[in-house]
C-alpha cells in the first residue's frame, strides 16, 4: 500500500521534480564526487523495546539507508516531535541513545529541530532524521542492477526486530527474550566493498520484511528471483512466535540485516567478508536471479514445489519503525 501511494499519488504530484530511481537513498552529483542523501521518520510503538529504543533505531535506520547505496555515512540531522506531557527523563534517554548510536556508527548529528504538539495529538516522541554520505568512485549500487545469475545473500537471521516489538506491545512471552537486531550496517558494507567485488544491489529489509525488499528489487531490475525457503535463516524463537501469531517470517521487519545481490564469481569472497564482520557472522546464500517469471519472487519449498512470494497487501506489524 505504501508503494501504491508513492507510485500513484506522490510521484505524479511531484512530476519532473521527483527522483526516478527509488532506492533507500538518492545518489546525487556533487563537486569532486557523489553524495548519498536520505530521510526517514520513526514512529515506533512502544518507544522503548528489548535491544533499543526509538533514538538508536532512528540513527541506525538512516545510517543503513545511506549504506545501502554504497555510501559512507557522515552527517545526520534529527528533528523531534514531542507530545506535551512526555516525561523529560524519557526524552533524555532517547537523545542519549541517539548520541551513543551516532558515535558507534561514526557519524555526527549536526543540525535539528524540535516541535511540541498538544497532549493527545501525538504519541510520546516521533523522530525524523536525514543523512548525508559520500559514494566512492566506481561504486554503483542500485535496486535496478540485479542481473540474471546474481546470487542473493542475506546477512543473518530475519524477523527479529518485528517479533521483538510485538512481544513488548502485546505483552507476549515466547519463552525467551527477543531483542531487536537494530544495528549500523555501514561497517559491514565497507567490508564487502573492500573485497573489490561489484555489489549490484543492497537493501535493508525493514517494513514488509525480506519478501517486500526482494519484490521491489525484482520489479526494478525486471528479473525473476528464486529463493530456497529452507536456506532462509530464521531462529527457532522467531519461527515459534510467527507460528503462534500466524505471521510469515519473510514479511516481518528487520532493522539490522541486509540482502545483497552479487555476481556468482564474487559471491564467495563477499560471503567470506560478511562472515568476518560482527553483523554478518550468519550470512548465507538464499537464492539467485533467474530468467523465469521476471519481476516476481518465488520460493522453493521443502517439498520441492514453488510458491509465489508476493507483496503484502498491508503491514503485518504496524509501527515497527
Amino acid at each position: 500500500m505504501s508503494a501504491e501511494l508513492i507510485d500513484h499519488l506522490f510521484l505524479p504530484a511531484f512530476g519532473e521534480a521527483s527522483q526516478s530511481v527509488l532506492g533507500d537513498s538518492a545518489v546525487l552529483p556533487a563537486p569532486g564526487g557523489r553524495l548519498a542523501f536520505s530521510t526517514d521518520s520513526f514512529v515506533v510503538r512502544p518507544m522503548f523495546f528489548p535491544g533499543g529504543n526509538i533514538g538508536d533505531l532512528a540513527v541506525n535506520g538512516t545510517v543503513n539507508d545511506l549504506a545501502m547505496s554504497g555510501a559512507t555515512p557522515l552527517y545526520l540531522s534529527t528533528s523531534f516531535i514531542l507530545e506535551e506531557g512526555t516525561p523529560l527523563r524519557e526524552i533524555g534517554m532517547i537523545a542519549t541513545s541517539m548520541g551513543r548510536a551516532a558515535s558507534t556508527a561514526g557519524v555526527r548529528l549536526v543540525t535539528g529541530d524540535t516541535k511540541v504538539v498538544d497532549s493527545g495529538r501525538g504519541d510520546g516522541v516521533f523522530v525524523n532524521t536525514a543523512g548525508i554520505g559520500v559514494v566512492a568512485e566506481g561504486v554503483d549500487v542500485r535496486p535496478d542492477r540485479a542481473t540474471l545469475g546474481d546470487v542473493v545473500i542475506v546477512s543473518g537471521y530475519i524477523g527479529v526486530h518485528g517479533v521483538a516489538i510485538m512481544s513488548v506491545r502485546e505483552g507476549l512471552d515466547f519463552g525467551a527474550t527477543i531483542e531487536s537486531d537494530s544495528a549500523p550496517l555501514n561497517g559491514l558494507v565497507a567490508a564487502m566493498l573492500a573485497t573489490g567485488a561489484d555489489l549490484h544491489v543492497l537493501r535493508d529489509p525493514t517494513r514488509g520484511g525480506l519478501a517486500t525488499s526482494l519484490n521491489e528489487i525484482a520489479r526494478a531490475s525486471k528479473v525473476g528471483i528464486r529463493i530456497i525457503e529452507a536456506d532462509v535463516p530464521v531462529s527457532d524463537v522467531v519461527a515459534d512466535a510467527c507460528s503462534l501469531l500466524g505471521l510469515d517470517p519473510l514479511y516481518v521487519a528487520n532493522e539490522g540485516k541486509l540482502v545483497a545481490f552479487v555476481a556468482p564469481g564474487d559471491a564467495e569472497v563477499v560471503l567470506e567478508s560478511m562472515r568476518g564482520h560482527p553483523f554478518g557472522t550468519d550470512a548465507v546464500v538464499i537464492g539467485q536471479c533467474i530468467d523465469a517469471h521476471p519481476g516476481m519472487v518465488a520460493a522453493r519449498t521443502g517439498l520441492g514445489a514453488e510458491r509465489v512470494v508476493d507483496l503484502p497487501i498491508g503491514e503485518q506489524l504496524p509501527r515497527i519503525c
